[in-house]
């Protein structure tokens, strides 16, 4: 790898000059590819540099990535800022904020609960709250919040639970009138360079501080770099750094968990995020590792970065151009024959009516013409369509619903890598690789006649997958 600054201001150097020994990537890359666990990209950094860095087709350096929880550590943050501004303090009662939406009766437990309950996962629930819980409920969740029976005393017990990150980013907006992404803008986001930040916004104008961050691998991998260097960026303090101290430490007893991070092996903490988003922090060894990945537990991946770094730090042999050359044959997409299938001229323009299901799904169409298969569904959201490639890849945006498979989330512009083929004469297959998420699809299509079975399936999903059979007709 070449020294010097890219695009996203990260300066560059080899592994071996900075003591990153290569084999050892090589050998993690080849235990990952042997464990069937799939990464989208990997971002290695030491002494500040970007020693590694590789993209598994079609993700790349520039485009961003659902972030999940990896989202909660960008939320403590905010609460660091805000702390330092006097907005709130940790000792402030979580009741105090929203009058408007507490419950009739305030139990003891809940009026006890305060801001440090919140960012220690320590709120006294009993049950979890997932993100997908709350993403359909076009009311306030502040109010949805206050309706979680608090059963243990607060600070008593750990449980990790998306509701006390949420709390904690309407706090922030309570009491700075801004959404968490506009406050952190000019105070951290701006001079980090980083850029172009999707952040979902929830009823009253809330970002859901425990998830709907979208940013690029590089902008977790300084996240990760700003901690790693006690909160201070190119000369200036950016965050305290007993700020950065106290989150990154474990607290209130937990061994695994500070201010919204995790606290792994030795001194190593990170941020992590569903289906294995990661930016992770080596302090003793002036290192920091991003990645982005599709994997439905984090710990097989976790577990095999341990297994190699940090002991793979240290002196090495120069094998940068054995690295890099197999950093630029990565991907996760697979070689995608042109086959074929009599069937094509029937379906240059073909229109299918679905009977009553689960999904919504109210009609879909097909139109095959040379070497593109353009495929559209129309539900209650509206007709959205995939044009997919026969025996090579397409690259297209899309609104296709899919909320159930994908943790409730649904989206109006994703971008999608799409590609069809015909596993026999009566059967097309499309796979949608949704770019800027973990989530791909299988969509396996078979026609009898005028009849059509639909059926769709995700390669990481928290439920739901596959999807129940939608049953067609001709029309």
């Amino acid at each position: 790898m070449a020294a010097g600054p890219a695009p996203d201001g990260l300066p560059r150097a080899r592994p071996e000059d900075e003591g990153v020994d290569p084999w050892a990537v090589i050998a993690l890359l080849d235990d990952l590819k042997a464990a069937n666990l799939e990464l989208h990209s990997f971002m290695l950094a030491r002494q500040g540099r970007v020693v590694v860095e590789g993209w598994w087709r079609p993700y790349g350096r520039e485009r961003k990535h659902m972030m999940h929880s990896l989202t909660k550590s960008v939320t403590a943050c905010g609460v660091g800022l805000a702390l330092v501004e006097k907005r709130f303090a940790l000792t402030d009662k979580v009741v105090s904020f929203f009058p408007q939406h507490l419950p009739a009766r305030v139990s003891p437990n809940l009026e006890a609960m305060t801001v440090e309950h919140l960012l220690t996962m320590r709120t006294g629930h009993a049950v979890e709250t997932s993100g997908a819980a709350w993403r359909p409920i076009p009311t306030s969740w502040v109010a949805e919040f206050f309706k979680i029976p608090v059963v243990n005393a607060p600070g008593s017990a750990f449980l990790y639970t998306s509701a006390a990150t949420y709390m904690l980013s309407a706090i922030i907006t309570k009491t700075t009138g801004q959404r968490l992404r506009d406050y952190l803008e000019p105070r951290l986001l701006a001079p980090l360079g980083i850029a172009d930040v999707g952040w979902d916004i929830g009823p009253e104008n809330i970002n859901p501080g425990a998830n709907g961050l979208s940013w690029r691998t590089a902008d977790t991998l300084k996240l990760a770099l700003l901690h790693a260097q006690g909160g201070a960026w190119n000369g200036r303090q950016l965050l305290p750094r007993e700020w950065v101290a106290a989150a990154t430490r474990r607290q209130s007893g937990n061994d695994e968990y500070g201010y919204q991070w995790w606290v792994g092996p030795g001194d190593i903490y990170y941020a992590l995020g569903k289906y294995c988003q990661v930016g992770m922090v080596f302090p003793e060894h002036d290192a920091v590792l991003s990645i982005t990945a599709a994997s439905d537990k984090n710990s097989p991946i976790l577990d095999r970065i341990w297994k190699y770094f940090p002991k793979g730090f240290g002196p090495s042999k120069s094998l940068s151009a054995v690295l890099e050359q197999r950093l630029n044959t990565l991907s996760v997409l697979p070689d995608l024959p042109r086959t074929s299938s009599p069937l094509e001229t029937q379906l240059s323009n073909a229109a299918f009516t679905a009977a009553p299901n689960e999904d919504g799904i109210k009609s879909m169409n097909f139109q095959i013409s040379g070497n593109l298969c353009r495929f559209t569904l129309t539900d209650a959201r509206g007709t959205h369509g995939i044009v997919a490639g026969l025996g090579d890849w397409v690259e297209g945006v899309t609104s296709m619903s899919g909320a159930p498979l994908h943790h409730e989330y649904e989206s109006t512009d994703m971008p999608v890598v799409a590609g069809a083929k015909w596993t026999n004469p009566n059967t097309l297959e499309m796979i949608w690789q949704f770019a800027e998420s973990a989530f791909r699809d299988t969509v396996i299509c078979r026609f009898d006649g005028d009849n059509l079975t639909f059926d769709r399936s995700a390669n990481v999903a928290s439920g739901g997958s596959p999807r129940p059979t939608v049953r067609a007709r001709r029309i």
